[in-house]
């Protein structure tokens, strides 16, 4: 099956965004609960290896549930940009969107995995952005795929994925409603650095 979007752009957003953390900013506060810059750091370092490998079948039949307390690699400022690099040049090849996949210990199609992949790159993306002081790009393609893929989601939100959908003005900008659809609250930003307005 031919590659039904592109995870370039989303990628190259997500490296520029992880360029620009500074060390004094690892322990800094996300929208992601708990977790700190560090810790998504590390959660993205995971993340892009592991859709990779959903892209080439790799990991099929012996995937494993990430782990929310894996420490953050040394090498983090390159190693990133470099698995992304790999994880949108895998997605490449039309082969990576045939059949089912496996990804975390879940099997989908490959093409929802994409999506999926697309939507961790794109939500981090602006998870870490927002928590340094710091814009996302966010290309309007990759925006239109995320809202039909999050249209119908559970108002109380999925375990382990999203918490409850935050509600946000039907004329707001299309990534803050794609962010509420995620459980986040598009206004959130952390102590001591100024909402991006």
């Amino acid at each position: 099956m031919d590659p039904q979007f592109d995870l370039t752009a989303a990628a190259r957003s997500l490296a520029a965004v992880v360029d620009g953390i500074a060390d004094n900013q690892l322990d800094a506060a996300t929208p992601c609960g708990d977790t700190t810059v560090r810790g998504l750091l590390a959660h993205v370092v995971g993340l892009t290896e592991a859709f990779r490998q959903a892209a080439t079948k790799e990991a099929v039949g012996h995937s494993a549930t990430p782990s929310l307390d894996a420490p953050l690699p040394a090498d983090w400022r390159t190693r990133i940009p470099a698995q992304l690099d790999a994880l949108t040049s895998a997605w490449s090849d039309p082969a990576a969107w045939d059949g089912d996949t496996e990804a975390g210990g879940v099997v989908m199609p490959a093409m929802i995995m994409a999506t999926v992949a697309l939507d961790e790159l794109v939500i981090h993306g602006w998870d870490l952005a927002v928590a340094t002081g710091q814009s996302l790009a966010v290309d309007n393609s990759d925006l239109a795929v995320l809202a039909e893929f999050l249209r119908e989601t559970d108002p109380e939100g999925t375990p382990g994925l999203f918490g409850p959908v935050v509600a946000v003005g039907a004329d707001a900008p299309a990534l803050e409603r794609l962010l509420g659809l995620t459980g986040r609250d598009p206004g959130w930003h952390a102590a001591g650095i100024a909402a991006d307005r």
